[in-house]
């Protein structure tokens, strides 16, 4: 009976704002962080494969790599890097210098 009445006090308040045309979308800034290296490659490319994702959504992405991860800035060990279900880190890479993605190590 509660659980009823709080819905329907939930119907009542403007939750759904539709807009028409001109929405503003709130651009975020986004720091990944990377710490793993070529021994799990998957892992390694997350940072970039989300960072590449969310850039091309229209936020501010940065890469910040540490400990094994920062070996992934070699081209021979980039271009190794085959994860799992995500294209080849050489690849991402080559898509976030063209976005001009910071990225630090």
């Amino acid at each position: 009976m509660a659980r009823r009445r709080f819905l329907a006090q939930l119907a009542g308040l403007p939750f759904l704002r539709f807009v028409k045309g001109d929405e503003t979308k709130k651009q975020l800034k986004i720091l990944m962080k990377g710490a793993w290296g070529p021994e799990d490659p998957t892992r390694a490319a997350f940072p970039f494969s989300h960072g590449l994702v969310l850039a091309e959504a229209g936020h501010e992405v940065r890469i910040f790599l540490l400990a094994e991860a920062t070996s992934l800035m070699r081209k021979a060990t980039a271009n190794a890097i085959l994860p799992v279900g995500w294209p080849p880190l050489s690849e991402t890479l080559d898509k976030l210098v063209a976005k001009r993605v910071p990225l630090f190590a």
